[in-house]
């Protein structure tokens, strides 16, 4: 009997090995039976992925016929029944067809659009739930699961929660914060109360004096897969132009003219002591550990360089065209944030990432702080009578910014397309007129959770 090998099937092997460390002569029985009987469904114009009772009982009566002895039918049974197990537990995609669907609790969507599960790799969102308002501490779980319901009703399935270690606000508790938002954010993920699949995001103001203490710390979490390194010290990068940082900062940090004077000189201070030598700490601890790494604001070719020089994945929010081309240039993954597009620029006075669509060096999307923004950018950019219209990402591409692209670039490859063998990680929503999108369902690893 002929065999027809089955995407799925090898993922099931292969978990047979890692979680059960199954003989090979075992595995390699339970293949030629899988795809055997894969051959035998196709023979009949059926799928693996979707059959009923009715095909395996036929597909017995078949092997009786065909002098099967009883000690193989059972061998048989057992493999089928650890690969719908697996299927199952796994909340793969087990399929992807075009036309009417013939299964039982298929789900008309009516014309919208069936989207992968996006991708958010750099939110500060979290920030926001712990602290509503100036001098107002919210219960830690509580803020969790407000940002976690927030987070999914925009769409998104996989999400890096950034946070910030080195706090340069004067008055700020971001430090304070850190141990119980990790544990929160731990306890939320392994109770299954989390509804999107959290990751965490270590980003590291390297011109801190105590950054490289509680990196090398926060790094040991089994959450942390994605680490970016800044330096907000005013007259480079992000806050090339002065004015700007003064503006920036004495209003967040409601700063006297004196005492905003003193934070920039204790800002310049602190960069040129702590932040090459924390820079390089860091990531060589990132390589060491298989992290991926974003560099952050970089504005020249120089910061590119180096950047690249580091072995880093990602590009965060370059300020210039530059440095956006150079980074594109050099392999490196050139994010944006979301709320650029939809806002038509940059609030800091940057580079508008539609400039950078426009001229092909945006890769990846970013809804920073404002989660709606993520899937809103990429239907902008790839939607008719819109004002990006010169730009015209087709669909797919825009949509791949957020989530196929920044998956990869995160080290994640199970995820972030409709794909046979890829986590179900799905979304429905309707674009309205203006390319506003209205999010009605989300599935994570198939199961619904909005």
């Amino acid at each position: 009997m002929s065999t027809l090998e089955h995407p799925l099937i090898d993922r099931f092997l292969d978990a047979l090995w890692l979680e059960k460390g199954l003989a090979d002569n075992t595995r390699e029985a339970y293949r030629n039976d899988l795809q055997q009987f894969n051959a035998w469904l196709d023979g009949r114009g059926l799928r693996l992925e979707g059959i009923g009772r009715d095909a395996i009982l036929d597909h017995l009566a078949w092997r009786l016929e065909q002098g099967y002895k009883a000690r193989s039918t059972a061998r048989f049974l057992s493999g089928l029944r650890g690969f719908y197990r697996y299927c199952l537990r796994d909340g793969l995609i087990a399929a992807v067809d075009e036309g009417r669907s013939h299964l039982a609790g298929a789900e008309d969507l009516g014309g919208d659009y069936l989207l992968p599960g996006l991708v958010e790799l750099h939110t500060d969102n979290l920030e926001k739930h712990m602290t509503p308002r100036p001098g107002v501490d919210w219960p830690t779980a509580s803020a969790v699961l407000a940002h976690d319901a927030q987070i999914v009703a925009a769409g998104i399935t996989t999400v890096f929660d950034a946070l910030s270690i080195g706090d340069v606000n004067p008055k700020g508790k971001r430090m304070q914060q850190l141990p119980k938002m990790l544990e929160a954010i731990g306890e939320a993920a392994a109770s299954g109360d989390a509804r999107a699949d959290h990751r965490l995001h270590l980003r590291c103001e390297v011109s801190h004096p105590q950054t490289l203490e509680v990196f090398r710390e926060l790094v040991e979490h089994p959450l942390v897969q994605l680490v970016s390194v800044m330096d907000h010290a005013p007259g480079q990068r992000q806050f090339a132009r002065l004015e700007k940082y003064r503006e920036y900062y004495q209003g967040k940090y409601h700063l006297s003219d004196a005492e905003m004077d003193a934070f920039i000189v204790e800002q310049v201070a602190n960069s040129e002591r702590y932040s090459d030598a924390a820079r390089a700490a860091i990531v060589d601890v990132c390589q060491g550990r298989g992290l991926s790494v974003a560099s952050h604001d970089d504005a020249t070719l120089a910061h590119v360089r180096e950047s690249a020089g580091y072995g880093m994945a990602i590009a965060e929010f370059p300020t210039t065209v530059e440095a956006a081309r150079a980074s594109h240039e050099h392999g490196l993954q050139v994010l944006m944030g979301a709320p650029n597009v939809v806002r038509g620029g940059s609030h800091s006075g940057n580079v508008a990432a539609a400039q950078l669509a426009g001229i092909g060096v945006l890769d990846i999307l970013s809804s920073d702080y404002y989660p709606a923004s993520l899937l809103h950018a990429a239907l902008l950019l790839a939607g008719e009578h819109s004002e990006y219209d010169a730009i015209r990402y087709d669909l797919p591409r825009a949509v791949a910014m957020v989530s196929r692209t920044p998956a990869l670039a995160a080290g994640l490859t199970d995820r972030g397309e409709i794909r046979v063998g890829l986590r179900a990680d799905l979304l429905q929503a309707r674009a309205l007129g203006n390319n506003q999108p209205v999010v009605r369902q989300v599935w994570r690893g198939g199961q619904r959770v909005f």
